[in-house]
């Protein structure tokens, strides 16, 4: 029966690994020198070696013939972990076991002494699916884990995990594998294989691959499937939907030269030869990523690593403006989104043709017009006016302070309006808050800013919360402009009361407001608010009991000052 390229060439020992040389070697280390962690947590992107690791792992630890840190995988240990058949050596799919009686299960299953092994190793797939009372139960064993069992948690997703499961292991981030190192690793297993490739074919699959081995190796399979056992450039172009350097080029260089009808050609010629759409913008992407690396750091650049030598790449890098490959880049990705429900991607293309072949014509425009003359009309016309202007400044600077008497005032530049502050959102907060509610907030702030976005976390890096009930919190803003983009943001607003939820068991309403706002908001709240809910005498806003009511319900941000 065959077996898919990416089984049979699984890593077996830590140097296989493609990619990891950071993560492998300080793997080695610890289990040479015995000190090793009682839990692990591997995360990356998908096909970069967490669960290989994992299991080379779960060999070495329990092999009595290491040779500097790799198992010998000659043992009956070794073979039966990699056979799957050791009892002690568990793999569990979170994905299908994300409740709490089977993590319990696992808990009661791991107090046992190991039966064959050294140790009981527990490797945990996709640990973000668990659910939450899943983590909670698996919390307990982290934290008093029993002698000899050792848990592996493997994920792509780390931000799902509890900030309480991570702070009790060893984390490991897997980076994205490059062209350069699945290129590698492809050319050796088909010289292994006795397989006759093309090289420019190795490429384009190491390119679509986006990072991850074991798609590589899945598109390679494919390839030489379709080839009848061998790879060309023209099977790889059509597993992967991949156009041709050259076709790219020519679009690219349509485009930028403002050309529109040519680059609808070519485009339309790739979709003819059945190229897919979505791969199409990608490779696009891919392109312009590539020449704005090259102007600035030609190492970077996955085809000039590979030694690939393309002077028509070059020779366009050296000729085009940066800011007209930033405009491409943007208008790639608007289109990409649009493109993602749609069934007519075609009429998508033609339309991202046209606007790519407008970029920067303005400019172009008025970089290649033709000097005015100095004896034109117009600037005559202009310089007239000039002297004229520049006769009044004189005048108005010769009369001096009487100039500045009967001047007019200038009109003060207009602030940008602010949309106004919905008080009647924080004033039932205001009524019921405490300061215990409002330290609460604030004692889970800094993790709940660990699990935004990093987006969201920049808008939030300038606010903070300043009152907080049972059921709501006030959180002010710095900067008004920031404010305003907040409020607009219901994606903030929500991934901020799902975080205080996972972080304090329930999920308060959020108010947003300017900061400088905020002191007249708190003092007409208490001027006109008694804790009997009667309305109070403006002019007593600095009486006894108001300043005590402030005080218990916003503790030391109190600040009195006399009238």
């Amino acid at each position: 029966m065959y077996r898919a390229l990416y089984r049979v060439w699984r890593p077996q020992r830590f140097d296989e690994i493609v990619g990891q040389q950071m993560i492998t070697q300080t793997l080695k280390n610890a289990i040479m020198t015995h000190q090793t962690s009682h839990a692990y947590l591997f995360t990356g992107p998908r096909g970069t070696g967490k669960t290989s690791a994992a299991k080379i792992f779960a060999k070495a630890i329990n092999c009595h013939h290491l040779v500097d840190g790799e198992p010998c995988n000659q043992c009956d240990t070794c073979q039966a972990i990699t056979k799957g058949q050791l009892n002690d050596v568990i793999e569990i799919d979170a994905a299908s076991n994300n409740g709490v009686e089977e993590i319990r299960d696992i808990r009661d299953k791991a107090k046992y002494a190991p039966t064959e092994a050294d140790y009981k190793v527990y490797i945990i797939d996709e640990v973000h699916m668990l659910s939450t009372g899943a983590f909670n139960a698996l919390l307990k064993t982290l934290e008093e884990p029993p002698a000899n069992v050792i848990f592996i948690l493997a994920t792509t997703e780390p931000h799902k995990i509890p900030l309480t499961i991570i702070s009790r292991t060893q984390r490991f981030d897997f980076r994205r594998i490059t062209a350069k190192d699945s290129y590698a690793r492809m050319e050796y297993i088909l010289k292994q294989k006795d397989v006759t490739y093309d090289e420019k074919a190795l490429r384009v699959i190491a390119q679509a691959a986006e990072g991850g081995m074991r798609d590589a190796l899945s598109i390679l399979d494919q390839v030489i499937s379709f080839g009848d056992n061998t790879v060309t450039l023209d099977d790889a172009l059509m597993v992967t939907g991949s156009v041709t350097k050259k076709l790219i080029a020519d679009y690219v260089e349509e485009v930028t030269n403002h050309v529109t009808k040519p680059a609808l050609e070519t485009m339309r010629e790739i979709l003819q030869e059945g190229k897919d759409a979505n791969r199409f913008i990608e490779d696009l992407i891919s392109y312009t990523r590539d020449v704005l690396l090259y102007q600035q750091a030609p190492e970077m650049v996955d085809s000039v690593a590979m030694g690939e030598n393309d002077q028509r790449f070059k020779d366009f890098a050296d000729s085009i403006d940066a800011e007209v490959l930033y405009q491409m880049i943007k208008t790639l990705n608007d289109i990409q989104q649009q493109m993602r429900f749609t069934t007519h991607p075609d009429v998508y293309l033609e339309v991202l043709t046209v606007k790519l072949a407008q970029l920067d014509a303005q400019p172009q425009a008025q970089a290649t017009a033709t000097p005015v003359s100095a004896d034109d009309p117009t600037v005559k016309q202009l310089a007239a006016k000039v002297d004229q202007l520049q006769g009044e400044l004189k005048t108005l600077r010769n009369q001096g302070g009487a100039a500045s008497k009967t001047a007019p005032a200038k009109p003060r530049a207009a602030k940008p309006t602010v949309k106004k502050v919905n008080v009647s959102q924080i004033y039932p907060i205001l009524g019921a808050a405490t300061k215990n509610d409002l330290l609460k907030v604030r004692d889970v702030w800094t993790d709940l800013m660990n699990i935004l976005s990093v987006t969201q976390r920049a808008l939030m890096h300038v606010a903070q919360p300043v009152a907080a009930s049972a059921s709501g919190v006030v959180v002010a803003f710095d900067y008004d402009f920031i404010y305003q983009k907040a409020i607009d943001d219901q994606t903030l607003i929500d991934a901020l009361g799902n975080g205080l939820d996972r972080l304090m068991g329930q999920a308060p309403k959020i108010v947003y407001v300017p900061k400088d706002q905020w002191p007249e908001i708190r003092k007409t709240y208490l001027a006109t608010h008694q804790p009997g809910g009667t309305q109070a005498e403006p002019a007593k806003p600095q009486s006894a009991p108001v300043v005590d009511q402030a005080k218990q319900l916003f503790g030391d941000l109190v600040e009195v000052k006399p009238d």
